[in-house]
């Protein structure tokens, strides 16, 4: 039977994957975990590594919180109950290599009590898993999407096009007028329905987590090698600025464990060690730089 505590029990075992995939992965550096409380009930693990051979930082954390929604909070999700419980994980990589991508995941589960007698709880599943390239290769997202596709295709459905869809509308930074990459997929709310029982879902939601070691893996290895220039270094602190810029104005989860009265450094643990942003940077026109701003935009068929 699924149950919160099953559910935040095999996330901390997919962050322990995660992480020791990782290790093996960078070769030089380990994650440093913290262990933190969150004053009105729960906590998490957070775990950095920084500095490593290929991951400058990146950060995979858990977490499993409980107590009372604030006012904002309960507004924005549109419901009256207070008494909440949310886990999952979360990841942002930053490496140093400009050629190797900036990459996202996060799976969750929430539930709320009714706040009736006799009527079950809210409770849905969110997450999703995304790709920030500082230069986009088309072999590279191809592949990316064609591996989040058969994950999707495993649940059935039209999920593939559905969560992509959804990833497009929703990591795109408003003010620049481009995505923050070329997505994946996205979703939140899932609940069970006659097609998918509750099990279907947590299945599908474990797949996703598992998805990202085997992926990334192969992305990180294509590209760690290639020589790169100084100038490809300055393009990488530029696109990391929009990372940045997404995060903290619009990214929910930020929004979420800020007026949750969540850990402040595992919130911005996405954040990269650095970025510039330079007056009115032009891409050259005819470069690879102007090229990948080429491709930031929502509905392109990778697959």
């Amino acid at each position: 039977m699924m149950t919160k505590e099953l559910i935040a029990e095999q996330y901390q075992q997919i962050q322990d994957e995660i992480c020791a995939g990782l290790e093996q992965l960078d070769g030089k550096e380990h994650f440093v975990e913290e262990l933190w409380q969150r004053d009105g009930g729960g906590g998490g693990r957070s775990r950095v590594i920084q500095n490593g051979a290929i991951f400058e930082k990146g950060g995979v954390n858990f977490s499993r919180v409980e107590g009372q929604l604030p006012e904002t909070i309960k507004n924005a999700l549109k419901v009256e109950q207070q008494d909440f419980f949310a886990t999952g994980v979360s990841i942002v990589i930053h490496p140093n290599h400009p050629l190797v991508p900036i990459i996202h995941m996060n799976i969750r589960y929430f539930e709320m009590e009714s706040g009736k007698a006799g009527k079950p709880a809210m409770k849905w599943f969110g997450g999703g898993i995304d790709l920030t390239p500082h230069y986009v290769f088309e072999d590279d997202a191809r592949f990316f999407h064609s591996k989040l596709k058969a994950v999707c295709d495993d649940f059935g459905g039209d999920a593939y096009h559905r969560f992509k869809v959804w990833a497009d509308d929703y990591f795109y930074i408003k003010h620049r007028h481009e995505t923050r990459g070329i997505g994946g997929i996205f979703y939140d709310r899932l609940t069970a329905t006659d097609e998918h029982s509750w099990d279907d879902i947590f299945t599908f939601s474990k797949a996703v987590g598992r998805s990202f070691l085997p992926i990334y893996t192969e992305l990180v290895n294509r590209n760690r090698n290639k020589p790169f220039t100084e100038a490809q270094q300055e393009w990488q602190y530029q696109r990391r600025s929009r990372y940045a810029e997404f995060n903290l104005v619009y990214d929910a989860g930020t929004k979420f464990g800020l007026e949750t009265n969540g850990r402040i450094e595992s919130i911005l643990m996405s954040l990269p060690p650095q970025a510039r942003w330079l007056y009115n940077y032009q891409a050259a026109p005819g470069s690879e730089e102007e090229k990948t701003l080429g491709l930031l935009k929502k509905g392109i068929n990778w697959v």
